[in-house]
């Protein structure tokens, strides 16, 4: 059974930089929920607002990484900012399904065009976007930073 997230996750931090990232139907259409990475994010954090659980069943598998849609970079930027913020550095017991790197991941496939490798360090994973993503490092660490 899944744990309650250690030190708990500011869940109203996080649904709104969702809302903040989120296009809305009068730019996307009709929401298609939970086949968009931020409907995906934001059906995640209101399954955690009713139960705070460490992990998402299967969370890592069910993100739609063929959303294709343009997001606004200075917010996605600033969310996983946040959303690092959130993250425990867990290290050696950092999980996949984890709920911070399932949004966090969710983040990334809007930005970064992908998922990418978290290994439980929010440092880490600075090092990493800088060395391969540099022109979107920055703002992140920056904003992580503040």
């Amino acid at each position: 059974m899944a744990e309650e997230h250690k030190k708990g996750l500011d869940a109203g931090l996080v649904g709104n930089d969702l809302e903040n990232c989120c296009r809305k139907e009068t730019t996307c259409g009709q929401c298609q929920k939970s086949n968009c990475i931020i409907g995906y994010g934001k059906q995640c954090i209101n399954d955690y607002k009713q139960a705070p659980k460490k992990e998402v069943t299967q969370g890592m598998a069910h993100i739609p990484t063929m959303d294709f849609k343009v997001f606004d970079e200075v917010e996605l930027e600033t969310a996983i900012a946040h959303i690092l913020k959130e993250c425990k550095d867990c290290k050696e017991d950092h999980t996949e399904d984890c709920i911070i790197n399932v949004i966090r991941s969710c983040y990334e496939v809007g930005l970064l065009g992908d998922v990418q490798p978290y290994e439980g360090s929010a440092l880490q994973y600075l090092m990493y976007i800088k060395e391969n993503f540099p022109d979107k490092s920055l703002q992140i660490a920056d904003l992580y930073r503040s």
